[in-house]
């Protein structure tokens, strides 16, 4: 008798609604991650590049940057969330709790926290509540996220919709800052840019200016990188049109271009909303802008919040988002809201 012993994934009706996941293989995490992730976008915000710059900010060393620490939480998840998933569609409710370290081990807990078919009845919409963890069961990060999943079999009821009522934006309150983080003597000169929490005003665009063409090979590394196992990654049979770039790789490129006008914009804290709004493929160029959403002082000595929104396009002009029928333009690939931590 022949036993089947591979993992064809999660379908849409094998999810019910309180389900808890413990996703496999923790991650430890040390300065080879940095160096990669430095080397896959043009990451150059101080605090994350240079020892002795986290130190003069309060913090024992550079921590991981918050992203990478996102993308290995996130990897964890695939095989139990999006193996079979045709679009990845948002997040809310992100917050980093805790950074991460060289030397740390990353593992990954999901519920699932909502389930809604759609009316084709091939497919439905799955919500799930992640927390990253450390080796001391410390949640580093959580976000909420909602993925559209396949179904295995259409004829297969469909459950109860739940809607989970997801907060449109996390207050500047519930951000938690690093402990000891202090901008009071923050090098503006080494960091790159003159620009403080007080020299962004509300609704101000920046446009980033500079574009990075997007490669096959950077992208597979990527996601190897990150243990993303996701089959529209990997498998130019598996989605029409050929493999999807995945939307972390477009974020990490984005924040990384944004250096151009938000280089004091050290630590994400926040995440407050996202979509990838269409499709990246290999070949395509990437450009980005920011809009600022809102500002807030902190209880950090020096440390104050912007909150923005990162836009990444294929060449869109700066501020264009969406056209006169409320659809993203076809030249934007992402919608990202988040908050950073900026010297005041």
């Amino acid at each position: 008798m022949t036993k089947t012993k591979t993992n064809p994934g999660r379908f849409f009706e094998d999810y019910t609604l309180g389900q808890r996941i413990d996703h496999a293989v923790p991650r430890t995490v040390s300065g080879g991650e940095r160096a990669l992730y430095h080397a896959l976008y043009p990451a150059r915000h101080a605090l994350y590049s240079s020892d002795e710059f986290a130190r003069g900010c309060g913090l024992p060393g550079a921590p991981l940057d918050d992203l990478a620490a996102f993308h290995v939480i996130f990897g964890k998840t695939v095989p139990d969330i999006s193996l079979n998933a045709l679009a990845n569609l948002g997040y809310a409710e992100g917050r980093w709790l805790r950074p991460v370290w060289a030397g740390d081990t990353l593992r990954s807990v999901s519920e699932v926290i909502g389930l809604k078919q759609n009316s084709s009845g091939k497919s439905g919409v799955v919500w799930v509540r992640t927390k990253g963890f450390n080796q001391h069961s410390e949640i580093v990060l959580e976000y909420v996220r909602w993925v559209m999943v396949k179904k295995r079999d259409a004829d297969a009821p469909a459950p109860e919709t739940v809607a989970p009522d997801l907060a449109a934006a996390l207050s500047a309150d519930q951000l938690v800052i690093p402990k000891g983080l202090d901008f009071t003597d923050y090098d503006f000169t080494l960091a790159g840019e003159p620009h403080r929490w007080g020299d962004y005003a509300v609704g101000e665009v920046i446009d980033h200016v500079d574009g990075v063409t997007i490669e096959e090979a950077e992208h597979m590394l990527a996601t190897r990188l990150w243990q993303n196992t996701a089959k529209v990654h990997f498998d130019r049979d598996a989605r029409e049109g050929g493999r999807l770039i995945y939307g972390g790789h477009v974020i990490s490129m984005a924040r990384a271009l944004s250096f151009n006008g938000l280089a004091n914009a050290q630590i994400i804290a926040g995440l407050n909303g996202g979509a990838h709004a269409n499709p990246c493929h290999a070949g395509d160029t990437v450009r980005a802008w920011s809009e600022v959403l809102d500002r807030a002082e902190t209880s950090a000595p020096g440390v104050g919040a912007l909150r923005l929104r990162l836009v990444a396009t294929k060449g869109g002009a700066a501020g264009a988002l969406k056209g006169e029928d409320g659809k993203y333009l076809p030249d934007v690939l992402l919608d990202l809201d988040y908050w950073a931590l900026v010297p005041m």
